[in-house]
C-alpha cells in the first residue's frame, strides 16, 4: 500500500496573500493527505497580515515565503488550484497534471482604507478559503 501523498499547488499572481493563506490552511487541515505548496506567477513578499490572521486561529505560518513558479524547480503538482483570475490565465501546463481547479477569492490586500478594515478583509479571506477547502477536500 502506497503512503505517497497527493501534491497540490495554490497559484496566485504575487503569492503574497490568498495562495499563502490557502497553503497554510491546507497544510494545517489536510497535511497528512497532501503535500502542499504555493507559488505566484511572480514572487513578491508575504503580506504581514497573513501570519497575523493565521496565528489568530492557532495556525503556524513559519516557513511561508513568496515564491515564483520557477522557484519550485522540478516539483510537480497533481492538482493546481488557481485562486485569482490572473493566475488562471497564466497557469502553465504541467505534464501529468491530474486536475486544475479555479476558485477565485477577493484580494484582501487591495483594501487600503483603515487598518481595521484591511485586517478584517484578511480575516474574511481566511474564513472563505478555509470553508472552501473543507468543502472540496474533507473526506
Amino acid at each position: 500500500m502506497s503512503t505517497a501523498r497527493s501534491t497540490i499547488l495554490f497559484l496566485c499572481t504575487h503569492n503574497s496573500a490568498r495562495s499563502q493563506l490557502a497553503e497554510a490552511l491546507m497544510r494545517h487541515h489536510f497535511g497528512e493527505r497532501f503535500e502542499v505548496r504555493s507559488a505566484g506567477t511572480e514572487a513578491t513578499r508575504v503580506k504581514p497580515e497573513v501570519p497575523l490572521v493565521l496565528g489568530e486561529k492557532g495556525i503556524d505560518a513559519t516557513g511561508l515565503a513568496s515564491k515564483a513558479m520557477d522557484d519550485l524547480g522540478n516539483w510537480r503538482a497533481d492538482i493546481v488550484v488557481t485562486v485569482c483570475d490572473d493566475a488562471l490565465e497564466q497557469c502553465p501546463f504541467q505534464p501529468g497534471l491530474r486536475d486544475t481547479i479555479h476558485k477565485g477569492f477577493r484580494d484582501p490586500s487591495r483594501i487600503d482604507s483603515s487598518p481595521e478594515e484591511r485586517i478584517n478583509a484578511f480575516r474574511q479571506a481566511r474564513e472563505e478559503i478555509a470553508a472552501w477547502l473543507q468543502e472540496q477536500f474533507a473526506a
